[in-house]
């Protein structure tokens, strides 16, 4: 009996069809691969280039092709039953593992020496004695009848090997990363020619989950990778820290901090704790953070400044880590709304003094981290280029910066009297050669700092693009131009500024002046107007962008990988 196939290459469709006129395929390749064997010659295929087209018989090239493409199709057939039929083996070898591992219960071994509980970081004191340890399941690896497992629980990181009975429990067989676990064994060294970390690995001879983690979708790899989107990775940053590159950054960001308290103790510099809800600002009122405080405004710090220059007279150098806020609604890669501010200030000091004494304070504090094997092991994990700045840094006044700036072609964006940017016809910036007066850009800035190649001072800035508070450098009798102020920006290589600094202006009648100047009401500032009344003095200070000098010496592209939890505009969470 002959049986008719329909194929109409236009408005078939292969898997759906039937065959029929209502229902043709889509390809003669797939009406002769579902065609039985024994029945290829009694069937007679009709196809159809269009809808509107006749159907006819194929011609024999295109019969023989598509006999060609069919066994292709039966290939693949075999293949993926064969696929299917391995995997429905494997679910059922699973399954039969999971309830045979149901029956095996571990109990810990009295008769064996009493475990040591250690952190790992303080294992290699414990070598062949038996231990616990607890952490999280960092890395895992099964291998025919022996399961490794990397360790993480803090401190560092540690090999374990699962044998026998420890590994045929069912937690062994359904044990996830990022799973919490107690483990229990004797530390031995790693045979020779192996690596592990510390140099050795404990053999598991008891252990129990403490925390699972979940497997399938929630599987920690499934939630984050490398690739996950830098929202993703916002979102999630309670799991991205558990990585070892956040986990290196935030080891190394408290090395740093460590090493800047040390060293400002060895120069009788006393840390205090200034408040973050304040009243005053120090930086400008447009970027303050206004809240209501009990039905008065106040607002976020930020900065600690002028806190700080209360405490000269009576514990003499000061200096604070807090956190500073700025309402910038800015997105570049180093700007936080929120970000550590390590500030200080010091009495009877020139503006040389200050300079000399910021680059002393970093240089000390990285030759610090520098002369302990472990922290130069996080540095040179992260950035294996890393050098100690040379000293004396380079010091280049705001002049000479803005015509170095022009002998090497570096230009600004023009703007008008309102501050908007000029355009031209196409509707691109207007650049133009920086002058006098000019507030240089972060672009043009990191710009230079880069072909400099090593940290810069700049100093000198014009009155106008300073703060009020800033000292004015003396002028000569009759000289005329721009003021300018004894104040300075520290430069880093890849990140721009990560200090700025300034001398105060001491004098009381020309503090009042400067309030004036800018429009501030002296009286909420009565408390650190009255330090010129009482005993003033010759005094400076500056603030350094904890984040930013992290950004430097780890390498990192952006600021936000150097903050616990970064904010930026429009990121609160989580």
């Amino acid at each position: 009996m002959t049986v008719t196939v329909y194929i109409d290459q236009t408005s078939g469709v292969d898997a759906a069809g039937r065959g029929t006129v209502d229902q043709p395929y889509q390809t003669l390749a797939f009406a002769i691969f579902l065609t039985p064997a024994a029945a290829v010659e009694t069937t007679r295929y009709q196809i159809r280039k269009a809808s509107e087209a006749q159907y006819d018989a194929p011609t024999q090239s295109a019969t023989k092709k598509a006999k060609k493409d069919a066994q292709g199709l039966e290939k693949k057939r075999l293949k993926a039953e064969a696929e299917e039929r391995e995997s429905r083996e494997r679910q059922e070898k699973r399954e039969k593992k999971l309830e045979e591992s149901k029956k095996i219960v571990l109990v810990e071994d009295l008769s064996l020496p009493t475990p040591i509980k250690s952190k790992i970081v303080r294992l290699v004191n414990y070598r062949d004695k038996r231990v616990r340890v607890c952490g999280w399941v960092h890395r895992k690896r099964d291998q025919q009848d022996i399961m490794f497992v990397v360790l993480r629980d803090g401190t560092g990181y540690l090999q374990v090997v699962f044998t026998g009975q420890t590994n045929k429990t069912y937690d062994a067989v359904t044990l996830q990363l990022e799973a919490a676990i107690e483990l229990t064994g004797t530390l031995k060294l790693v045979p020779e020619g192996q690596k592990a970390p510390g140099g050795h690995e404990l053999v598991v001879d008891y252990w129990k989950v403490l925390g699972p983690a979940p497997g399938g979708d929630d599987a920690f790899t499934n939630k984050l990778n490398e690739q996950s989107d830098p929202s993703i990775l916002a979102d999630n940053r309670h799991l991205v820290l558990r990585g070892e590159t956040a986990s290196n950054v935030l080891r190394l960001r408290a090395a740093l901090l460590s090493a800047f308290r040390s060293t400002y103790a060895e120069h009788d510099v006393i840390e205090v704790t200034p408040p973050c809800l304040v009243q005053t600002q120090v930086e400008g009122g447009a970027t303050l953070f206004k809240l209501d405080y009990y039905g008065q405004p106040a607002f976020l710090t930020q900065s600690s400044q002028l806190y700080l220059e209360t405490c000269l007279a009576s514990l003499g150098d000061v200096f604070c880590i807090q956190e500073s806020f700025r309402a910038e609604n800015s997105h570049t890669r180093r700007h936080l709304s929120e970000y550590t501010h390590l500030e200080a200030e010091l009495a009877f000091i020139n503006f040389d003094d200050l300079m000399t004494h910021i680059e002393t304070v970093i240089c000390e504090s990285v030759d610090k981290i520098l002369a302990n094997p472990a922290t130069t092991a996080l540095v040179k994990t992260l950035n294996p280029s890393f050098t100690a700045p040379e000293r004396p840094f380079k010091r280049m006044s705001y002049s000479d910066a803005i015509a170095w700036l022009n002998e090497h072609g570096i230009l600004h964006e023009a703007e008008d009297a309102e501050g908007n940017t000029l355009k031209d016809a196409d509707g691109k910036p207007v650049m133009v050669p920086h002058a006098i007066g000019d507030d240089i850009a972060e672009a043009a800035e990191r710009q230079m700092t880069d072909i400099i190649g090593k940290p810069v001072f700049l100093y000198g800035f014009p009155a106008e693009l300073k703060a009020f508070y800033m000292q004015k450098m003396p002028r000569k009798e009759g000289e005329t131009g721009p003021v300018f102020t004894e104040s300075c920006d520290l430069l880093m290589p890849n990140v721009g500024e990560i200090v700025g600094g300034s001398m105060r202006i001491a004098d009381g009648p020309e503090l009042l002046a400067a309030y004036g100047r800018e429009g501030i009401d002296p009286k909420p500032y009565y408390w650190y107007t009255d330090m010129r009344k009482y005993g003033t003095c010759q005094h400076g200070g500056y603030g350094l962008g904890v984040e930013r000098l992290l950004a430097w010496m780890a390498n990192r592209y952006t600021v936000r990988e150097c903050s616990l939890y970064p904010r930026w505009p429009g990121r609160a969470t989580p």
